[in-house]
């Protein structure tokens, strides 16, 4: 019986595993005597699960079998929340809405020894103080306005937020309302609302060019009576001079013919033709003559 376990097989094999044991477990405690922590990560050292450091991105090497590590994200995270709540003129909204917020590189063992990991510091602190200050924040605003003006629920979300989150080892930022959802009947009294107020400003829109328009035919008008007054005062100004320089003329002739009269006889010679009458009257009972014949002959 004893000649047969020695020839079997199985008592062959399990001899070299005993034989090779001391070199798989140096094996295996090389591989979990080093970690590494990848970026955007702290790794938090436990040793028999109490946490005794933090590591930053890299290689490092622990007590194999004894220490684990604990991976803390640093990087900048998103939780997001649908919430029921009401208007300030007590109209039921559902909500949508998200924060971003990232872990304090120096203090994420800190955050780790207090509330064990990220998701359980989501689930304790950072979610319910993000739905209270939503929650706290919206019933301030009417309907209308959060849906013109999201900046300012968005900025008083933020302000209550921060409030609920200071001492804690995480920095919250860039908190946006996502989507609003209003009762159908309200959505229906804006749209209608504000198409009253784009006819309306059609309107107003159409009579301001109207009114330009207007301004515009007034100002034509009047500068084209300007341009016809400024025409006929240059033409009464024309008739003016040119009547100022023909009495002129006339009463420096007159002048003259006083002073020679043989001036008339040179502008009656100047006027002449050079044709003589045909016929010429006699004094007393001195019959008309006709010259031409004679004038002729000579």
């Amino acid at each position: 019986m004893l000649e047969q376990k020695l020839k079997s097989p199985k008592f062959f094999k399990s001899i070299s595993i005993v034989k090779f044991m001391p070199l798989i477990l140096l094996i295996i405690a090389l591989f979990n005597s080093y970690f590494i922590v990848i970026e955007g990560h702290v790794g938090v050292v436990k040793r028999f699960g109490e946490a005794k450091g933090q590591q930053n991105p890299g290689l490092h090497f622990k007590i194999p079998f004894i220490e684990t590590v604990e991976m803390i994200e640093v990087r900048t995270r998103k939780n997001a929340e649908k919430m029921a709540s009401s208007t300030k003129e007590q109209m039921p909204v559902t909500v949508e809405v998200s924060v971003n917020w990232t872990v304090n590189k120096e203090a994420a063992l800190e955050l780790f020894k207090r509330y064990g990991g990220l998701s359980q510091f989501e689930q304790r602190i950072l979610d319910p103080r993000f739905r209270s200050a939503t929650k706290d924040t919206i019933p301030q605003f009417e309907a209308e306005q959060l849906i013109q003006d999201r900046a300012s629920a968005i900025q008083g979300i933020e302000r209550r937020l921060a409030e609920e989150m200071e001492g804690f080892p995480v920095v919250v930022d860039n908190i946006q309302i996502e989507n609003i959802t209003l009762p159908q009947k309200y959505i229906n009294s804006i749209e209608i609302k504000q198409t009253e107020k784009n006819l309306a400003a059609a309107e107003e829109h159409k009579l301001e060019r109207q009114r330009l328009e207007a301004l515009r035919e007034v100002n034509t008008a009047d500068a084209r009576a300007k341009g016809i007054l400024k025409i006929a005062e240059a033409e009464a100004k024309s008739i003016l001079l040119k009547g100022k320089a023909e009495a002129q003329a006339i009463e420096a002739k007159s002048k003259a013919l006083k002073g020679n009269p043989l001036i008339v006889k040179l502008t009656e010679a100047q006027a002449w033709d050079g044709k003589l009458p045909s016929t010429m009257m006699g004094e007393g009972i001195m019959p008309i003559m006709d010259i031409r014949e004679k004038s002729d002959s000579n």
